[in-house]
């Protein structure tokens, strides 16, 4: 469902040839599609936007250090930073350009663990793990977590 309103955007541009009644029946598909899956309502992109802000004022400290300091041997450069942001801004847009979800933070502590091999300092392993065991754990604990809460509030409304 989220990918057919794409597609349709994707013939129109390359210039498939429709005839009237065709083209009024996609559109109006694409459209019904889009309603269905594009709606997010304000209310939760300001609620999305708080939990954001909140969490970033909160940790912002552990993050940098975690990620400046702890997952190499040695401090971050300012090559390494500068190399480690490029691929996950590429990587980022990449992933977007396919539609697929991906966290901000594992891409950039992957890249600056890349950076750290290739810079011959090596890698801190015990933060390595714990990286590792953070982004296993992340989906089966948001599964969990939103299923609860799911379950509570539809208990009350």
């Amino acid at each position: 469902m989220y990918l057919v309103p794409d597609t349709i955007r994707g013939l129109k541009k390359q210039g498939m040839a429709f005839d009237a009644a065709e083209t009024a029946r996609l559109n109006a598909y694409q459209r019904a599609l889009d309603d269905a899956t594009r709606f997010i309502p304000g209310w939760v992109k300001i609620a999305v936007a708080i939990a954001l802000g909140l969490g970033t004022m909160v940790g912002w400290k552990r993050i940098v250090v975690t990620v400046g300091e702890k997952i190499g041997t040695t401090h971050l450069a300012c090559a390494q930073g500068a190399s480690a942001e490029m691929v996950a801004a590429v990587t980022i847009a990449a992933a977007d350009m396919y539609h697929l979800p991906v966290s901000t933070t594992h891409v950039l502590s992957s890249g600056v663990a890349g950076t750290m091999v290739a810079n011959g300092s090596g890698l801190q392993w015990s933060t390595v793990r714990s990286l590792l065991m953070a982004w296993v754990l992340t989906l089966p604990a948001a599964i969990l977590l939103s299923g609860c809460l799911y379950a509570l509030l539809r208990q009350f409304m």
